[in-house]
């Protein structure tokens, strides 16, 4: 949690810094998930909204950015609460990353259309996406808490959508190799597929950055990985 200052308005701006990074958390969560709807669902209007909504949370970032670097100059914060503001600074930029692959994934949906996404590829996208999504959901949850303990399980748990995610891999080639006609369309599917997994990746990356926030420490070991799709194609795969 955020200490308390002597100067009232420190903590003010270290709030408003906090409740920035909320608010940005729950565009970005809203935006991905409107954009798997919007693919599975041919729902172009759903899809411009999200692409729309990326301004939204480019404004946020720069808005966090011009804060912190005031607060720094201003306070010349140490220790705590210099990690504090950096953290916050990086955990803007891993949000508006997410925001920027819901609207890539966003604008897929015109592409595919024409073709409409086969239901069982559509149940394997919302399961990804789910995985991802409740992964950034509850790292955004331990954020507010600053608990180093809960940000090194969420870490652990990525490996869960790099092996939902080298599945669905492997099916959209299936369907390909199936059938010519199905390549366009499973072409932009992956695209779609890789730009969800990224988001668990940017969860994982905000679960770090709280871990260094709490302990003033990187978390050890390196960051779990069963993302296979690399192999497919291979000898025995």
């Amino acid at each position: 949690m955020v200490s308390t200052h002597i100067l009232s308005a420190y903590d003010e701006e270290l709030k408003y810094l906090n409740r920035r990074i909320s608010e940005m958390g729950g565009l970005a969560e809203q935006m991905c998930g409107d954009a798997v709807r919007a693919l599975v669902n041919s729902d172009s209007a759903l899809a411009q909204k999200v692409i729309s909504d990326d301004v939204i949370l480019d404004h946020a970032e720069r808005d966090i950015q011009d804060k912190a670097i005031v607060t720094i100059a201003k306070r010349q914060p140490m220790a705590a609460d210099l990690r504090e503001i950096i953290g916050t600074l990086r955990i803007a930029a891993d949000l508006e990353r997410v925001g920027d692959l819901g609207k890539n994934t966003a604008k897929r949906v015109l592409a595919v259309q024409g073709t409409g996404v086969p239901r069982k590829l559509a149940r394997g996208l919302e399961h990804l996406s789910e995985l991802a999504l409740v992964q950034l959901k509850d790292v955004l949850d331990v954020f507010a808490n600053r608990s180093a303990e809960k940000a090194e399980i969420i870490r652990q748990r990525d490996e869960e959508i790099d092996a939902m995610y080298t599945s669905l891999f492997r099916e959209l080639l299936t369907y390909m190799m199936e059938d010519p006609r199905n390549i366009t369309t499973c072409t932009h599917l992956l695209f779609c597929a890789k730009n969800i997994e990224r988001i668990g990746d940017h969860a994982t990356n905000i679960a770090e950055t709280i871990y260094y926030i709490a302990t003033g420490a990187q978390p050890e070991g390196e960051r779990p990985k069963d993302d296979t799709s690399n192999m497919l194609g291979s000898a025995g795969t």
